[in-house]
């Protein structure tokens, strides 16, 4: 079979699960209490509060560097396994 073959009757199979999936799941609504604690839980900040947190500078400084110091050791961990493994005795 050919490449185009195989990949038509693939979505083929894969139309008629997904067919037969739509026609025995129902759709499940969650409980109101549930979504209102997951509300309560989860809330996005204002804008002026994401704009306060941009403006301070000093929290910016220490997540960069953070980040930075992240990626020194991550890029050094990664020099030290590449420079063990191409190690080679010759004695």
């Amino acid at each position: 079979m050919t490449k185009r073959k195989t990949d038509s009757t693939h979505k083929e199979n894969l139309d008629a699960i997904e067919a037969h999936l739509a026609g025995t799941l129902k759709p499940v609504t969650a409980p109101n209490d549930i979504v209102q604690r997951l509300r309560a839980r989860i809330q996005m900040p204002s804008r002026r509060e994401i704009a306060l947190r941009l403006t301070d500078w000093r929290r910016l400084f220490f997540v960069f560097g953070g980040v930075m110091s992240g990626l020194l050791v991550l890029v050094t961990i990664v020099r030290m396994f590449y420079y063990l493994s191409g190690r080679k005795d010759t004695m």
